[in-house]
């Protein structure tokens, strides 16, 4: 059963706009459509944290193992657990209703803490380098979230013609 705890970092939560953010200086991600996770690791073991504290570990056992597997003393990693479709479009309802649970993946796309390290002031071009580092090595139950940089409205259209929410 799922255990309501509380994660020590809370997750930053996106919020809508009328229109993609334009110019320099943004990074545009897909948009998945599942459950917001923060996955910690540490001497403890493997936790999933939902946004409202629930460890969801024994749920996700799949993402649980990915985590444990990584080659790190200790890590903080924020992400989307997904289920996805026939057509590998994320759809929440598969997670929701707990029918592809055991197949959901966490899609990672920051990294709070390394080893002990608490990165959340550092950039998050090096936050977001050092989590494509650290899954550079395919793992069942985890995956790089890719970021792209340009203008939003375009990376909007792209993202939305097969079928995706947009983008954050």
């Amino acid at each position: 059963m799922s255990r309501r705890t509380h994660p020590a970092i809370e997750p930053c939560l996106p919020r809508p706009a009328k229109e993609p953010a334009a110019g320099d200086g943004w990074i545009h991600e897909i948009k998945h459509d599942g459950l917001r996770i923060m996955a910690r690791r540490d001497a403890r073991g493997v936790r999933l944290f939902t946004r409202n504290g629930y460890n969801f570990a024994d749920r996700f056992l799949r993402i649980a193992a990915a985590v444990e597997s990584l080659p790190v003393r200790s890590c903080f990693i924020d992400g989307e657990a997904i289920g996805v479709d026939a057509n590998g479009l994320s759809v929440f309802d598969l997670i929701r209703h707990r029918q592809q649970e055991r197949a959901a993946v966490l899609c990672a796309f920051d990294l709070i803490e390394l080893d002990d390290e608490d990165l959340r002031r550092s950039p998050i071009e090096d936050r977001k380098s050092a989590l494509a580092e650290l899954l550079r090595q395919k793992r069942d139950g985890i995956a790089l979230n890719a970021h792209y940089n340009g203008d939003g409205a375009i990376i909007d259209k792209h993202a939305c013609k097969p079928g995706c929410e947009g983008i954050v």
